[in-house]
């Protein structure tokens, strides 16, 4: 799909982060663009900046475990400019890093609520309208390097939430491609460096009725506090700029890939060498580090 000037691009978890740099890089194409977002104050503040850039910017507030929601949220854009062109089911939280058994029930429902269901209830109320659109369309799905392409350890719960959509957009996509629809479908995975997004401090939008069902052992990380102990063992750390990130998915759009992200071509020997570990039953060797 490569032209994209006049399109109607909707992203979700919109209002900060790599949600908000998808925005302008979608407006700098002269798009017009849907932000969703369940922090309202958060998606009226990054509305108003976008809108100032002269760009053709809506603000709707959405849950996206809310099946409801988001039939709300794909209404209001059709009803608003009579099409989509472009999803992007951003939106996603993590939970606290920990062993596996020391991870609680309401981690998962949490963690799978947003970043799993998230992307399926973005899929069942837009999709069907964009096929009966015919016209040619994107749904951009961000999972993550770690789940999509091999697991942290530590991460257990937004690994297993990340691979799961990886899964399921590989899935997507090959249905759209055989059923002859004129949509496609890609993963996105953030990369480059450490980014600066509201991943990080993501229990700020956590519900009372999915708190963890006991105290975590450790207190939240921040980049803040990471950019300390980097500095106190003379480290600098890198981060990716976010809007070149953007651009990625632009570029990635433009020239019909599956898979969206800066280096690509680094991931085929991990997976490679993944393969030959399960090959002979083994666990994969990045993990050997841990194992003693």
């Amino acid at each position: 799909m490569e032209e994209l000037d006049g399109r109607v691009a909707v992203v979700t978890g919109g209002a900060s982060g790599i949600g908000l740099a998808l925005a302008r890089a979608f407006l700098h194409e002269r798009m017009k663009v849907v932000i969703a977002d369940i922090e309202a104050a958060a998606l009226e503040r990054a509305q108003s900046d976008l809108a100032a850039t002269g760009g053709d910017v809506t603000g709707v507030v959405t849950d996206v475990t809310d099946r409801d929601s988001v039939e709300r949220l794909a209404q209001a854009t059709f009803d608003l400019h009579g099409g989509c062109h472009v999803l992007c089911n951003n939106a996603g939280v993590g939970a606290p890093s920990s062993l596996v058994w020391d991870t609680t029930p309401n981690d998962w429902r949490w963690v799978h609520g947003v970043n799993v269901m998230g992307v399926v209830n973005g899929i069942l109320a837009f999709v069907p309208r964009m096929i009966a659109s015919c016209e040619p369309g994107y749904v951009v799905n961000t999972s993550s390097g770690d789940g999509g392409i091999e697991p942290m350890p530590s991460a257990s719960v937004y690994a297993a939430s990340k691979a799961a959509v990886t899964s399921v957009t590989e899935c997507l996509a090959a249905q759209l491609i055989g059923e002859g629809t004129s949509l496609r479908a890609a993963i996105f995975y953030p990369s480059g460096g450490l980014l600066r997004t509201g991943l990080w401090t993501a229990d700020r939008n956590r519900p009372a009725a999915l708190a963890r069902e006991r105290p975590r052992a450790t207190e939240p990380m921040t980049i803040e506090k990471l950019e300390a102990m980097a500095e106190q063992s003379g480290h600098t750390l890198q981060f990716q700029d976010l809007d070149e990130l953007a651009q990625v998915v632009i570029d990635g759009i433009r020239n019909e890939r599956f898979i969206m992200m800066i280096g690509v071509g680094t991931i085929g020997e991990k997976m490679r060498e993944r393969a030959e570990a399960f090959e002979q039953g083994a666990l994969p060797s990045q993990h050997a580090g841990i194992l003693g």
